[in-house]
């Protein structure tokens, strides 16, 4: 029988109120309070925070505060990633982000979701899908990345964007829904 953790990685139906889960997340949200109260000339003590959160590939990332996740175990950042104010992460599944991936301000990725039937949103579960966004990527300030989306590479996102479906490579892409403006 799996965990429920097992259930959220693998995108199955689960329960967040889990044990596990709780304090998993009691764990992140500890670590990006201190995160978020630190100076602004404490980049030293920021960086390591965030490398007790996220998993970098290689290289140099920066994120502003404030920054709130869900785990932050299941963020994978490429070089030279940089997220503006307020981005929020909900990392329940996997998201991956690529080598030069810039985030505008109030930039939200959702790998959670819940079920739109209301009697089954009552029982508690809720589901959760993983987020690919590859290299070269800018995503414009306020956009929203729904569950299960991939973006491709050298895209870029316009601001206020609610991405609801995969993006393909070499792409500019806004609007609510987010769909294709041209090609680049």
């Amino acid at each position: 029988m799996k965990s429920e953790k097992e259930k959220m990685l693998a995108g199955d139906p689960y329960y967040a109120g889990d044990g596990e889960l709780v304090k998993e997340r009691g764990h992140a949200k500890n670590l990006t309070f201190e995160f978020n109260h630190t100076k602004p000339d404490e980049q030293e003590k920021r960086q390591a925070i965030l490398k007790q959160l996220i998993k970098a590939k290689k290289g140099a990332f920066h994120i502003e505060a404030p920054f709130n996740c869900d785990y932050g175990y299941n963020i994978e950042v490429g070089e030279n990633f940089y997220a503006n104010f307020g981005c929020i992460i909900l990392d329940c599944n996997k998201v991956c982000i690529g080598d030069n991936v810039l985030f505008g301000p109030n930039v939200q990725i959702y790998t959670a979701g819940h079920p739109v039937d209301p009697g089954e949103r009552l029982t508690g579960l809720e589901f959760a899908k993983p987020i690919s966004i590859g290299n070269n990527v800018w995503v414009g300030g306020g956009s929203i990345i729904c569950p299960g989306v991939k973006v491709g590479n050298n895209v870029t996102i316009g601001a206020g964007s609610v991405v609801t479906k995969d993006i393909p490579d070499n792409v500019l892409a806004a609007g609510n829904p987010c769909r294709i403006i041209r090609n680049l």
